[in-house]
């Protein structure tokens, strides 16, 4: 596995296609997103990681400031920017309620999630999915990315968003975003 990390070393998804750049997802800057298991740039913990690398794949508590007035829900998107794919990988996306001001580590579990919390599609599957990036790789910068929603997602009239890809309901939202945060963690095996 380590061999095919170095095969692939210059190869790397990016942020052009992250949800932080996409034009219906662009909005002012809110206060930091933070997580009291890692700061912005760091490492993220082996428990916050996919069971395939040694993890316990439980999403690591997020933290932020209150939301814009006027703001209906928030969506949550976690993307590896790093994977050698031509887009980034959604490692999870979910829908919080406005009142919710953090959520604590497992909150995005898919089977139980935390109170407020609607878990989503993902590349994967649905619910968080940890880190595990192909060995040797390099390091892998995961970002979570937290957008402050005018208009719910899954409102009356809405498609399905229970059913959605992850890249097709991003695109899809058409409710103007009254702010964004995001924080990003690093892991490399």
């Amino acid at each position: 596995m380590t061999l095919l990390g170095r095969l692939l070393k210059n190869r790397r998804a990016g942020e052009a296609h992250a949800a932080w750049n996409l034009p219906n997802l662009m909005g002012p800057e809110l206060p930091a997103l933070t997580s009291r298991g890692f700061g912005d740039g760091g490492t993220i913990p082996r428990a916050h990681c996919a069971k395939s690398v040694g993890g316990d794949d439980l999403s690591p508590h997020l933290v932020w400031g209150p939301p814009p007035p006027g703001t209906a829900q928030l969506l949550l998107v976690v993307e590896d920017l790093d994977v050698p794919l031509s887009k980034p990988a959604v490692h999870c996306v979910a829908l919080i309620e406005p009142s919710a001001g953090d959520l604590e580590p497992g909150a995005l579990a898919a089977r139980r999630p935390g109170p407020g919390v609607r878990v989503l599609r993902s590349t994967v599957g649905r619910g968080y999915h940890g880190p595990a990036p192909v060995k040797g790789h390099g390091p892998h910068r995961y970002t979570f990315q937290l957008f402050a929603l005018s208009e719910p997602v899954d409102g009356p009239g809405a498609p399905r968003v229970g059913r959605a890809r992850p890249r097709a309901l991003l695109r899809g939202i058409a409710a103007p975003v009254l702010g964004r945060a995001r924080l990003t963690g690093l892991f490399e095996r």
